[in-house]
């Protein structure tokens, strides 16, 4: 019998089987590889940060990089830029509004929004929602289906949210229920208790993320929340989980183009809107 510290769980059936079973013992249902073999081994801050979530916090930090910036630059123009960022400095810096998008061709604000928050408060939330929830999907799915989840939900939910309304939108929450989104495709998947057990946990998340977003007192998007959610669960349907018989190749592709279409859009930013600088 293999050590414990040699097993892992399968996530089909919940039996225990050996760390360099490809196939579970129990389920005959294929194995996906050890979330820390997943990881580079030679990645930066290896040993100082869970390896569940590093992407996510390279996601974190990306976004407290640019929140730094647009308050910088809001600070300038004077009022409590801490808690409420000037809108004009978020419009420059990618902030979603539907005639830019719609009749301007200015797409990138489709990726640049997520990317950007509206005060401490908002970014202090969303990252709060985003450390735990990114860890546990990306232990699920990878990461390059994680990346892609997380880029093309907020793009749709954005997407949505300019077809929806013309007012200036931003935040990762859209990204974030398209990981939700995900999940409750992941427990649907799969049967038993385990998949119910996991829909309906997720689905609680979605729906008290929509009803907070009801509440008179914010001024929440949830047509981006909505089309986030959407957009996650039907990429988690099709996705399926790394192993053997995945096209892992497909999806470590697509996450590099989303992550170069992310790069191109700030580029757009710098280029198209030399006040943001």
């Amino acid at each position: 019998m293999a050590e414990v510290s040699n097993l892992r769980m399968c996530p089909h059936c919940r039996a225990f089987v050996g760390s360099s079973e490809k196939l579970c013992t129990e389920c005959n249902n294929p194995m996906p590889r050890p979330y820390a073999k997943r990881m580079a081994s030679g990645a930066a801050l290896a040993g100082l940060v869970p390896p569940t979530h590093f992407t996510t916090l390279i996601v974190l930090m990306i976004n407290g990089a640019l929140f730094a910036a647009t308050l910088l630059m809001s600070l300038k123009k004077g009022g409590d830029a801490l808690f409420s960022i000037d809108s004009y400095v978020l419009y420059y810096f990618g902030a979603k509004e539907g005639m830019s998008i719609l009749a301007g061709g200015q797409w990138w604000r489709l990726v640049t929004a997520g990317f950007l928050h509206g005060g401490l408060l908002h970014i202090l939330m969303n990252s709060w929602a985003l450390y735990d929830l990114g860890a546990q999907v990306e232990q699920t799915y990878g990461t390059p289906r994680f990346l892609v989840f997380y880029l093309v939900s907020s793009a749709m939910g954005f997407l949505a949210s300019a077809w929806w309304s013309r007012a200036l939108s931003i935040g990762a929450s859209a990204a974030i229920f398209g990981l939700i989104g995900a999940m409750i495709a992941y427990g649907t998947r799969h049967r038993g208790w385990l998949g119910a057990e996991m829909k309906a946990v997720y689905m609680r998340w979605a729906v008290y993320g929509l009803l907070f977003g009801l509440l008179p007192m914010f001024s929440v998007d949830n047509a981006a929340h909505i089309g986030g959610l959407a957009t996650g669960f039907g990429l988690g349907y099709v996705a399926g989980e790394p192993g053997p018989r995945s096209a892992d190749w497909l999806w470590r592709a697509a996450a590099g183009f989303a992550v170069v279409i992310v790069a191109v859009s700030f580029v757009l930013v710098w280029v198209m809107f030399p006040a943001s600088r």
